[in-house]
C-alpha cells in the first residue's frame, strides 16, 4: 500500500466530531480501508476511539490527551490511531462496545479500545484521565502498558483477541429459531415494573436515562390491563422528568440522561433521538391521562426541536454540546443574582421558590432549574407570572455563547423525529407539526436516498456511508406513519421498497433476523445482529414492526412471514434476557394486537374528520389507521374487505385478527369502542399459554 502521511488526516472529515480532532497532535485516521491496511502494513496495534461531538467526557479527554504532545508522541510511536464517529458508523462503536464487555468493561463514550493489526479487540475502557485518579489509571501509562505488552507478549494478546472475536460471532446468531410464548410479554412487564423507583420514577440507581422503551411497554401493559401499579410507574416517572432538571425548562428538551436518581442534575447535552422518543412517549400517554403537564412539555419540546434543531435542507441536526465556552452545562446554569438581575424584585421570589433557585445553588455553586419542589401547576396567574419570567430568562440566556450544534442529518434519529412530530401533530391537531414532518422526510430522501438505498449520514454537502438496518427501520416507519396520516401512496412505496433491500442485504438467511450492517459493508469484521435496545429502540424490533405494518395495509403475506421469522429467531435470546428487549417484546405484541381501523369517506368532510380525530383521542400503542374513499379497495386479506358506507354517512371499522366490530358512524361511540379493544385478543393469547402452561406443569406433577 502506499504509505499515508505521518500526520494527523481528520482535516477532510465532514463529521463534526472528527473535526473537533484534526489539529490533535495525535495522527489520527478515519476509520478506512486503507488506515485499516496501514496497521496490517506497519504491523502496529490500531488505537481505536469513538465518541460523538456533543460528548462532555470526549472533549475532557481530547484536552487532557489528544492535545498533549507527549502523549500524542506515545500514541503515533507505536499505534496506529483511528478516531470514529459513533454516529456515522454505529455499526462499528456497537461492535466494540460489545467487545469491551466481553473482556470484562462497561461501555460508554468515549470508547477506547485497542485492536490487534487485523482488527481484533484484545484491551480497553472508556474515559482514561491525563493523571491516575479515582481507581481510573493514567492514560499514557496505559499506553505505555499495552505497547510494552504487544512487544513482550503478543502470542497472550493475539489469543486474547481471537477469543473475543469467538464470543461475538458466538453472541450474534448461533441460538436456533424459537417461538416465544406469548405470556412472556405479561412476565416481562412485570419484571421491568418492578424496577421502578417508588420514589423518583425510572429506574432504580444513578446515573438515569429516560429509556422510553422500556417504559413505553409498561405503558402497553397499563392499557392492556388498567392495573395501577403499570400506570403509576409511568405517571412517576414523567413526571419527574417533565419537572427535573433534565428537562431545559426555559428553552425546552431533555438532556440525555440525569447524574442522579432524582432527575435534578442532567448530562447536559441534548439529542434529538431522546427528544422524539419523549414526545412520542409523552404523547401516547397524554392521550390516556390528559395531563396538562405532558402535554406542555410536548409542545415546548416541539418548540425547541424547530426553532433551534432544523437544518437548512429541513432535516434535523444530531444533537447540541453539553460545553459551551470549555465548561459543562454553563449556558443552562445560573446564579441566583443572575435571576434577580433578570427578573427584579417583583417577579424573582416566586420563580426562585419554583425552580428551586437558592443562593447556594444546587450544582457546583450554580442553579439547575427545576420544578421538583412544586410538581403540579399553581393558579392561572402565577404561572402566567412563571411563563413571563421563563421569557425573559431565556431572551437573556440567548446572549451567552452557545453550545455548538452537531448538524450530521442522520437517517435513524430523523426517522424517530419525524415519527415523533407526525404523531403528535395529529393528536395535538397542529398541523403545522405534521408539514415539519412531511419537510424532514423528504430532505432526508433527497439527501441520504439513492433509489432504495439510504446513506447514514449528510453533513457538509456529503452524505456518507449505507445506512445501518436502524436507518432503514427508522424512515420505513416514519413513512408508514406519513401514510397512516395523509394516504399518500408514496410513502408506502418508499417503505416497500426500503424494506426490500434490507431483506436483500440486511437478512440472516441462515437464521432468520436482520444484521445491523449490509452485506456490502467490506470494512467490518464481524457483523451485529442483536434484540437488545441501547440508547435507541432496537432496530430489530422496529423492523419487525414495520414489516407487520406492511402486511396489514397491503395484504402481501411474505411480510407477515418476515415478522415472524425475525421474532422466533430471537426466542431463546428473549429467553435468557427478556427484561433487555422491551421494544423487541412491544413489536411482538404489535403482531398479535394490533388494531385496524378503516374509516370510509371523503377525508376532508366533517364527518370523516371526526372520526380520524377520535382515533387519535385514544391511546393505540398498536394502532394502523386506514382512511379510504367510497369505492376504494381493501386486500382480499383484510378484515374489512368489501365493506362501505353505512347510511351514506363516513364509517368506521375497529378489526381485530379476522374479525371487524359492526359499522360505525358516532365518533363517540368509536372512541368508547377502542378502549380495549387492542388488546383484547393479546390478553386472550396470553392466558391460553397460561392455561397450557399450568396443565403441562399440572401432567408433569402427575407422572
Amino acid at each position: 500500500m502506499t504509505a499515508l502521511p505521518a500526520r494527523n488526516l481528520l482535516g477532510d472529515a465532514t463529521s463534526p466530531y472528527l473535526l473537533q480532532h484534526k489539529d490533535n497532535p495525535v495522527h489520527w485516521r478515519p476509520w478506512s480501508a486503507e488506515a485499516l491496511a496501514e496497521a496490517k502494513a506497519l504491523d502496529k496495534p490500531i488505537l481505536l476511539s469513538t465518541g460523538y461531538s456533543a460528548c462532555h467526557w470526549c472533549h475532557v479527554m481530547a484536552h487532557e490527551s489528544f492535545e498533549d504532545q507527549s502523549t500524542a508522541d506515545l500514541l503515533n510511536a507505536s499505534f496506529v490511531c483511528i478516531k470514529v464517529d459513533r454516529e456515522e458508523r454505529p455499526e462499528i462503536d456497537q461492535t466494540f462496545q460489545t467487545a469491551l464487555q466481553a473482556l470484562g468493561q462497561q461501555g460508554g463514550w468515549p470508547l477506547t479500545v485497542f485492536l490487534t493489526p487485523d482488527g481484533k479487540a484484545f484491551g480497553g475502557g472508556t474515559y482514561f484521565p491525563a493523571v491516575e485518579s479515582n481507581g481510573r489509571p493514567a492514560f499514557s501509562k496505559v499506553v505505555s502498558d499495552i505497547a510494552a505488552a504487544w512487544t513482550d507478549r503478543r502470542a497472550e494478546i493475539e489469543d486474547t483477541a481471537t477469543k473475543v472475536r469467538e464470543a461475538l460471532v458466538r453472541l450474534w446468531g448461533t441460538d436456533e429459531p424459537r417461538q416465544i410464548n406469548p405470556a412472556v410479554i405479561e412476565v416481562v412487564s412485570r419484571r421491568i415494573t418492578q424496577r421502578i423507583d417508588l420514589f423518583f420514577g425510572g429506574f432504580e440507581g444513578a446515573p438515569k436515562f429516560p429509556q422510553t422503551h422500556a417504559l413505553t411497554f409498561v405503558w402497553r401493559a397499563f392499557m392492556r390491563s388498567a392495573l395501577g401499579p403499570f400506570g403509576q410507574a409511568i405517571g412517576l416517572t414523567l413526571d419527574n422528568m417533565s419537572q427535573g432538571g433534565i428537562y431545559d425548562h426555559l428553552g425546552g428538551g431533555f438532556a440525555r440522561y440525569a447524574t442522579d436518581e432524582r432527575w435534578l442534575v442532567p448530562h447536559f447535552e441534548k439529542m434529538l433521538y431522546d427528544n422524539a422518543s419523549m414526545v412520542e412517549l409523552l404523547t401516547l400517554v397524554w392521550q390516556h391521562t390528559r395531563s396538562p403537564l405532558y402535554a406542555a412539555r410536548v409542545d415546548e419540546t416541539v418548540d425547541w426541536l424547530l426553532r433551534e434543531m432544523v437544518t437548512n435542507d429541513g432535516a434535523f441536526a444530531a444533537a447540541l454540546d453539553a460545553d459551551s465556552e470549555g465548561a459543562e452545562g454553563r449556558f443552562y446554569v445560573w446564579s441566583e443574582a443572575e435571576i434577580d438581575e433578570v427578573l427584579g424584585p417583583n417577579d424573582a421570589p416566586l420563580f426562585k421558590q419554583v425552580y428551586g433557585v437558592t443562593p447556594q445553588g444546587n450544582w457546583e455553586g450554580q442553579n439547575i432549574l427545576h420544578r421538583l419542589g412544586a410538581m403540579g401547576f399553581l393558579r392561572p396567574d402565577q404561572e402566567a407570572v412563571l411563563t413571563r419570567c421563563r421569557r425573559m430568562l431565556l431572551m437573556a440566556r440567548a446572549k451567552r455563547v452557545r453550545p455548538a450544534r452537531d448538524n450530521k442529518a442522520l437517517a435513524d434519529w430523523n426517522g424517530m423525529a419525524i415519527a415523533a412530530l407526525a404523531q403528535a401533530g395529529a393528536v395535538f391537531r397542529k398541523p403545522e407539526w405534521q408539514l415539519a414532518a412531511i419537510r424532514a422526510f423528504w430532505a432526508i430522501d433527497a439527501k441520504l436516498g439513492d433509489g432504495d438505498k439510504l446513506h447514514q449520514s449528510w453533513c457538509d454537502g456529503r452524505s456518507l456511508n449505507e445506512a445501518t438496518a436502524e436507518g432503514y427501520a427508522q424512515m420505513s416507519r416514519a413513512a408508514l406513519i406519513l401514510h397512516e396520516l395523509t394516504m399518500d401512496k408514496r410513502y408506502l412505496d418508499k417503505a416497500v421498497a426500503w424494506m426490500e433491500r434490507v431483506e436483500d442485504k440486511f437478512a440472516d438467511s441462515a437464521r432468520g433476523g436482520y444484521f445491523l450492517s449490509s452485506a456490502d459493508a467490506t470494512d467490518v469484521d464481524v457483523r451485529i445482529k442483536t434484540a437488545y435496545d441501547a440508547a435507541t429502540p432496537n432496530y430489530n424490533g422496529v423492523l419487525i414492526e414495520v414489516l407487520a405494518r406492511l402486511a396489514f395495509l397491503t395484504g402481501d403475506e411474505k411480510y407477515r412471514k418476515r415478522s415472524n421469522g425475525a421474532v422466533v429467531a430471537f426466542g431463546a435470546e428473549i429467553e435468557r434476557n427478556p427484561t433487555g428487549a422491551a421494544s423487541l417484546l412491544n413489536a411482538m405484541e404489535f403482531i398479535f394486537a394490533a388494531v385496524q381501523i378503516v374509516i370510509i369517506g371523503d377525508e376532508r368532510s366533517p364527518e370523516t374528520q371526526a372520526l380520524i380525530r377520535a382515533v387519535f383521542d385514544r391511546s393505540l400503542p398498536a394502532r394502523i389507521l386506514t382512511v379510504l374513499r367510497p369505492g376504494e379497495k381493501l386486500p382480499k386479506s383484510h378484515p374489512a374487505h368489501g365493506k362501505g358506507l353505512e347510511g351514506g354517512k363516513a364509517t368506521a371499522y375497529v378489526c381485530s385478527a379476522t374479525t371487524c366490530s359492526p359499522p360505525v358512524t358516532d365518533p363517540a361511540q368509536l372512541f368508547a369502542g377502542l378502549i380495549a379493544e387492542p388488546f383484547r385478543r393479546l390478553a386472550q393469547m396470553q392466558a391460553e399459554a397460561v392455561a397450557q402452561q399450568q396443565q403441562r406443569m399440572a401432567a408433569a406433577n402427575n407422572r
